[in-house]
């Protein structure tokens, strides 16, 4: 059911209010009053969404026993969309041609001929197409989380989160904020007053004459998202040249590991991008070769051990995007009890990344970033030496 179950595909998005403490009837009633098929009129692309209560598309029974669990409310966006089979399309165009072209000398159709088989295959198809046999619904699950006044999307793709704002906005009266790479940091950084070491970052050059001052990926020159690059990067240099445990701010302890895939890109958008596949990727020379050519990392693959609770799955980097992580099992002698249990796993490895994050958004952010990043930069030029007298 949505987010409660399997392994788990979400972005991060902060609400613009904080006025929900406990979830109750009201915010249910205000689902099933824009749940799908409630709409009167479909979006001008003919498009229809609208609120699902998540076991299944077709599932429109709000319900506080399934609904709201350990503090959040979960439900789904369910999108209806008539996608005529493009081949079909041509196949009726070409039975219409061959009808009025039978008989004739040539064969061949003319123009207005091909204009008017055409409308008669879209026509055919548009009545077909009523009783919905060429619908498409597709539901992306959401859990709002009371006590951190985030919101979980399981979805990345900005076509669907357009719509996902503006219902959201229209059934609670508020909106939300992508929380990527900079955005996070910057509200970390906050309570620390770094706030202008965020401000005034530019991307770090990693390898001095070769680092571009700007990303291909990140066109606006205002965003901070390629501290999520940076951090990718910083956690390969840590594990690789001090240590795999790490201690976080609250004084625990995460092992760290990078496993299953790597995705380095050039940030000029000039060579291309390597994607590697393999359980210690950064260990390969393929990656070491391509972070010294300036390459950075765009996406890889975590596991997380804190607490004596692992996870494993896999980052977006300047998104902060989670995609297919796997947490531990729940325990519990009932299904509303897992469900809790998994709330709560879910949380804690949400605050195991977020302590992690935080530990490079401190260092990138304060005074002793200059000598960190000169560290990386010779451990990049070691590597290269290495590699040299290796040949040699």
């Amino acid at each position: 059911m949505g987010l409660f179950s399997g392994r788990l595909t979400f972005a991060r998005y902060r609400l613009a209010k904080r006025s929900v403490k406990h979830f109750g009837p009201d915010q249910l009633d205000r689902l099933a009053a824009h749940a799908i098929g409630k709409a009167r009129v479909a979006a001008g692309d003919g498009v229809d969404t609208g609120w699902t209560a998540g076991d299944h598309i077709l599932d429109t029974r709000f319900d506080p026993s399934k609904n709201i669990v350990n503090d959040t409310l979960q439900f789904a966006l369910r999108v209806d969309q008539q996608k005529i089979p493009a081949d079909l399309l041509r196949a009726y165009m070409h039975v219409e041609l061959e009808a009025v072209t039978k008989g004739k000398r040539s064969g061949l159709p003319s123009s207005r001929q091909k204009r008017e088989a055409r409308d008669a295959a879209r026509d055919r198809l548009e009545q077909e197409a009523a009783d919905g046999r060429f619908l498409k619904r597709k539901a992306y699950p959401l859990l709002w989380d009371a006590l951190s006044h985030e919101l979980l999307i399981g979805t990345t793709a900005s076509s669907v989160l357009d719509r996902v704002h503006t219902l959201f906005q229209q059934t609670f009266g508020f909106g939300f904020e992508p929380l990527g790479a900079g955005r996070r940091a910057f509200l970390l950084a906050e309570s620390r007053q770094q706030t202008r070491g965020v401000d005034d970052a530019g991307p770090a050059l990693f390898i001095p004459g070769v680092s571009p001052t700007a990303l291909a990926w990140l066109p606006d020159e205002e965003s901070r998202d390629f501290l999520g690059n940076e951090f990718l990067f910083w956690l390969w240099y840590t594990l690789d040249a001090e240590s795999d445990t790490l201690t976080l701010a609250d004084n625990s302890e995460v092992a760290v590991m990078l496993a299953r895939t790597l995705t380095l890109e050039c940030p000029r958008g000039q060579t291309g991008k390597d994607t590697i596949t393999s359980d210690g990727p950064t260990r390969l020379p393929e990656a070491r070769r391509a972070v010294q050519s300036g390459k950075l990392p765009r996406k890889a693959g975590l596991t997380l051990v804190r607490h004596d609770r692992q996870s494993e799955f896999t980052l977006h980097a300047e998104t902060l995007a989670i995609s297919g992580a796997r947490l531990p099992a729940p325990e519990g002698d009932d299904e509303h009890t897992r469900l809790e249990e998994r709330v709560s796993l879910l949380r804690h490895f949400l605050e195991t990344f977020d302590l992690l994050f935080d530990k490079f958004a401190q260092l990138r952010a304060g005074g002793d970033w200059p000598k960190e990043l000169a560290k990386m930069q010779k451990w990049l030029q070691r590597e290269e030496k290495n590699k040299r007298a290796a040949i040699g």
